[in-house]
């Protein structure tokens, strides 16, 4: 297994929520010699430097600060959240055996979470003398959600409509019911919690199959693999002119319109303060967005080998072929003639695979952050991601391949000088 591989695998074990992302994310910039600022603060910005800034426990933005005789972003973004379980205030529910009371988070394929292990993880909230403080915690033991049985359900294997209020309730203990502080002591080892954000997440660990251990299947792949990658190229990439940044938001399965989401303010902010910082007045700030580029990275739906019928016709995406730059005619993605070619030149000159993917027209499109982050900024963007399978599934899968290609890509996207002139872009 690559050294590649094997930081994914730790990335996405140890990232059960978006708040574990967010930290493993911070954990790696500062072992990457990255320095941690934050919104509250003036901020001295350096040539040469590298910086990051956080909201919410759950988005970051980190950038590195080139060569600036040409000004201008390169921005890759992503996100930390997947579908999961999120587990209401006063959530045990009584009878022969206590359950809690879930609240569906993002559009998973809840089906999948049935008769799996359950991991309880996010965030507890306390007042310690009059400071409100979040703590990232992780439940020592599992729960369950039992399917069921055929003798019960004689139907199901010719369809199944799952009720989330009926059917997705995790199976927690026999006995009296603990109170909601007393399950909360059990999870976090805190009294006088006074909120939280927790949820029941997929808590099998990846593993490889295939002939050739060519696959990797896990929880979490989309869109864990992207953040991952954005920051592995940023911590390696070489010295190139502007600034490159990473942004990793959450909310984006539930439509990224929140603070730390992409159609929040927090990446212009932060575009607008590295700017103000380094003396750019508003006038060079909007030359050096309307020179800049962004590229959203959210996964790609790869040609399922038992429904290929599901795939455009002449576009079919494959495991293994590389990184997928994704269109859409009615907007679903950024990429269009122009922001296609720029990304294609960087992956060209960097000997690194590419595909393309497109819906079939009678079928409706998904979406991701790219527009919500881009529409007001006014960015050249472009929409690429990994092929998998079993999207939104509570495991899901991809070629180990393609996520190194997907590395050097985005190394080779932050290493590239690219501008513009009166609409044409150069790539060197």
């Amino acid at each position: 297994m690559t050294q590649t591989t094997q930081k994914l695998i730790e990335f996405l074990t140890d990232s059960p929520t978006a708040f574990h992302a967010r930290d493993n994310a911070k954990t790696l910039l500062l072992t990457s010699g990255f320095q941690q600022i934050f919104e509250t603060d003036d901020w001295a910005l350096n040539e040469g430097g590298k910086y990051f800034v956080e909201r919410a426990g759950s988005s970051l933005i980190a950038f590195t600060v080139g060569d600036l005789d040409s000004f201008s972003y390169k921005i890759v973004a992503s996100h930390t959240d997947s579908p999961m379980l999120k587990i209401k205030e006063n959530p045990v529910a009584g009878g022969l055996c206590a359950t809690l009371n879930v609240e569906t988070y993002g559009g998973g394929m809840w089906y999948t979470f049935f008769d799996r292990p359950l991991k309880i993880a996010g965030r507890v909230v306390k007042n310690e003398n009059g400071r409100i403080v979040s703590r990232n915690v992780e439940a020592p033991f599992l729960v369950s959600i039992p399917s069921l049985a055929i003798h019960q359900n004689r139907g199901v294997n010719d369809g199944f409509s799952v009720n989330p209020q009926v059917d997705l309730l995790p199976l927690l203990c026999l006995g009296e019911k603990p109170t909601e502080q007393e399950l909360l002591q059990k999870i976090a080892g805190e009294e006088n919690v006074l909120s939280y954000d927790l949820y029941a997440v997929n808590a099998d660990t990846p593993y490889s199959f295939g002939l050739s251990d060519e696959f990797l299947a896990a929880p979490r792949v989309d869109n864990l693999t992207s953040v991952c990658a954005s920051l592995e190229a940023l911590c390696s990439c070489a010295e190139s002119g502007g600034v490159c940044v990473a942004a990793i938001f959450d909310k984006e399965e539930i439509g990224s319109a929140t603070a730390q989401g992409a159609g929040g303010n927090f990446l212009e902010n932060v575009l607008r303060r590295i700017a103000y910082a380094l003396r750019f007045d508003d006038n060079e700030f909007y030359k050096a967005l309307a020179s800049s580029f962004m590229i959203s990275v959210d996964n790609a739906h790869a040609t399922h080998p038992n429904h290929p019928e599901k795939s455009d016709p002449t576009n079919k995406t494959a495991l293994g072929g590389g990184v997928v730059i994704k269109s859409h005619a009615g907007g679903a993605y950024t990429t269009d003639g122009v922001s296609s070619a720029v990304v294609k030149a960087v992956l060209k000159k960097a000997g690194v695979k590419y595909q393309n993917f497109f819906n079939r027209s009678d079928v409706r499109s998904g979406s991701t952050l790219g527009v919500a982050a881009a529409k007001e900024l006014g960015i050249a963007c472009a929409d690429i991601g990994l092929a998998q399978l079993a999207m939104h599934s509570a495991c899901e899968s991809f070629a180990k391949s393609d996520y190194a290609e997907m590395v050097n890509g985005l190394t080779a996207f932050y290493s590239s000088d690219i501008f513009t002139e009166n609409g044409d872009f150069t790539v060197r």
